[in-house]
């Protein structure tokens, strides 16, 4: 036998014996003690030899380099290898459940997060540190949100959103120079007791990568198919394309036009693209629509919603009822902005839930002092922050339901109505705060028993000492209380009276402007000049139509269904007033004069929130969010929330008056619509 033949026949044999060797290893794995010592008989009597069990030095070794580079990234302050090395090792039994290891992984997101702060002190790369900021708050949104609840980690939430946090009281323990070598301390035992050779047997090793291999050509094989779908969809929307191409070039033709055009895809995409860049787009430019058409269907990035820090509740109610005036201000200034600078959707709806499982307001408190009491406050600043606040919380239909069972709540409101000054800030809130509680049922009820709609038609009564803003929200708060059956009846009382009132309010003539009139030229040379605030030009603006008609209107038509208020109406002239009052380039008005004459002979039986802020924070002085979350850290707010689906309202007409609850800002939503 040649030696080729001889070292031929050793593989053979070499590898026979570490297959068999690999059999007794997974049987006695299995503890099939009786199958072993049979297949070690039969072995031996048919001569073959059996590889006595490895030493696994590879696996050892192994596990020596990952604990290696998991130390060296952690000195290295290297975030992306540490944890690419820590997912894939630390098994996920671990992970997930032990406290020791959550606990760990906590302070080791902390010491990658302020690494460049510790390494470079004053001098740090501002973006990188951005960068790790950024990834811890993706961390205590996901993983990190369960340690939300214990106390000792609390205060590491409001971390990334401290603008220096070597400075900051409560981060002081992590700059000492004995934190990295005690975190250290901890990680190296952890990782000794779990990156553990593993004793799991080489054939079961075998058949799972085996298996794993074959998972993953199945994926491949997807993914190509995926990806060969992709690309037909793609070429069926370029066709699309070429066809809105040929039709843009029928435009010279006549027969197609470019506003048709503009109006197919202001409805095609106005939920994609701001209707405003789509009618402002030039379509008689050969290939405008196709490229818009192109741009719809580009992936759109999803945008990151931050996560706001907690609050200590308790303290801020405590400072806000025992505090000095400026700090009650500055606070009630903070929680506004919370509410109306937080981005719409779900961080708003997490403040506005966090607010009301706190109990900001004190609804059901027996205590003598509450913040209802601020509207009784000396401090002229302190009624007014606190009216605004309450016309936030009124602003959404949660709030809404929140401040309608407060019982005393209608109280100070409707003292501040009474006290106020006429052109201030504070009785402009408080009204609009009512106006928008009155959507509901329960509020007018008490509004109502509490003589407000006499309050309303003596305010509208001198109508021309109103701003537009107020004399809107005032007529549209009489609409709501006056489609109840007690609001008529109440204004059946002294019919005579709110009927000149309201016909009177009809001929305001503040109701409409011409763009041509000397206050457009005033408002527009003001603009240039920058003297006017955006608030200011958002109420001074003459070309916006006030809209106070449709709430009269909506009052008119609701209580001229009592006998005694149509016969008052009809010795008063009433429909000759209205005859007047139509005109013909505004045929909509005019069919709502209509439904009011038919009825009078008929037999029937948001944005000014934080508008002209008083109060400037002085330098250094904490305010906004910098003064929440520097001073009144608590239990975490990001919980979610089950959004209750409203009810769909039935249609009205829009030729017909008013005939249920309404706010200006939603009248001005649906005749945009």
């Amino acid at each position: 036998m040649s030696s080729g033949e001889t070292n031929t026949m050793g593989d053979i044999l070499a590898t026979e014996a570490d297959l068999l060797g690999i059999i007794k290893e997974y049987l006695k794995f299995q503890e099939f003690e009786e199958t072993v010592d049979c297949f070690d008989k039969e072995c031996k009597g048919k001569g073959k030899l059996i590889s006595k069990p490895h030493v696994n030095t590879v696996r050892n070794s192994k596990v020596h380099s990952i604990q290696k580079d998991l130390l060296s990234s952690f000195d290295d302050g290297d975030p992306k290898v540490f944890f690419e090395l820590w997912t894939e090792n630390i098994p996920s039994e671990i992970k997930d459940t032990d406290t020791e290891a959550q606990s760990l992984e906590f302070y080791l997101h902390i010491h990658f997060t302020i690494y460049p702060l510790r390494r470079h002190p004053g001098r740090h790369d501002r973006a990188e540190f951005e960068e790790r900021i950024s990834r811890f708050k993706r961390y205590l949104e996901t993983r990190g949100a369960a340690l939300s609840q214990t106390a000792k980690f609390l205060p590491y939430y409001a971390l990334p959103f401290v603008p220096d946090p070597t400075v900051h009281p409560s981060f002081k323990d992590l700059f000492q120079d004995s934190w990295i070598p005690q975190l250290k301390d901890k990680l190296e035992p952890f990782l000794s007791g779990t990156l553990k050779p593993s004793n799991t047997p080489r054939l079961l090793s075998l058949y799972v990568s085996s298996i794993g291999t074959q998972a993953m050509h199945q994926l491949h094989l997807h993914m190509i198919e995926s990806d060969r779908r992709i690309a037909s969809y793609v070429r069926k929307l370029h066709k699309i394309a070429e066809l809105v191409d040929s039709l843009e070039a029928t435009v010279s033709g006549k027969m197609i036009s470019p506003e048709y055009l503009q109006s197919v895809f202001v409805r095609l995409f106005s939920s994609q693209m701001r209707q405003s860049a789509v009618q402002s787009t030039d379509f008689t430019r050969p290939g405008t629509a196709s490229s818009m058409l192109r741009a719809s269907i580009a992936p759109q990035k999803s945008r990151e919603v931050p996560m706001l820090p907690s609050l200590d509740y308790e303290k801020l109610k405590k400072d806000l009822v025992q505090g000095p005036d400026r700090l009650k201000c500055l606070l009630l200034q903070a929680l506004r902005w919370r509410l109306t600078r937080s981005l719409p959707g779900e961080q708003r709806d997490t403040v506005l839930q966090a607010f009301i499982s706190n109990d900001l307001l004190e609804r059901y408190s027996t205590k003598q002092k509450t913040l209802l009491q601020l509207m009784r406050s000396k401090n002229e600043i302190v009624r007014q922050y606190m009216a605004r606040l309450i016309n936030a919380f009124a602003s959404l239909a949660e709030g809404r339901v929140y401040l309608s069972q407060i019982p005393v709540l209608l109280k100070p409101l409707m003292e501040a109505l009474r006290t106020e000054e006429k052109d201030s800030l504070t009785r402009e809130n408080v009204l609009v705060a009512l106006q928008k509680l009155s959507l509901r049922r329960s509020q007018q009820t008490a509004m109502i028993a509490a003589n407000l709609i006499d309050w309303l038609v003596d305010e509208l009564q001198d109508s021309d000492c109103l701003s537009d803003y107020t004399l809107q929200y005032a007529a549209a708060l009489l609409l709501n209380l006056c489609l109840r059956t007690k609001g008529k009846r109440k204004c059946a009382e002294n019919a005579r009276h709110v009927l000149k009132v309201l016909t009177d309010v009809l001929g305001h003539e503040n109701h409409e402007v011409t763009n041509t009139s000397v206050d457009t030229i005033k408002y527009k040379i003001e603009v240039i000049i920058c003297t006017l605030s955006p608030s200011q030009i958002q109420k001074a603006h003459p070309e916006r139509e006030c809209l106070i008609r449709p709430y009269v209107n909506g009052a008119l038509y609701s209580i001229l269904c009592i006998p005694s208020v149509r016969q008052e109406a009809k010795e008063m002239s009433v429909e000759e007033i209205l005859h007047c009052y139509s005109k013909e380039e505004n045929p909509d008005l005019n069919r709502q004069i209509g439904f009011i004459i038919k009825q009078l002979n008929s037999d029937l039986t948001e944005p000014d929130l934080d508008a002209e802020e008083v109060l400037q924070p002085q330098p250094r002085e904490a305010s906004g969010e910098s003064l929440l979350t520097t001073e009144y850290l608590g239990i975490m707010t990001n919980l979610g929330k089950v959004k209750r689906k409203s009810t769909p309202l039935s249609q009205q007409s829009a030729d017909e008056p008013l005939q249920r609850p309404v706010t200006p800002s939603s009248h001005r939503h649906f005749n945009v619509v």
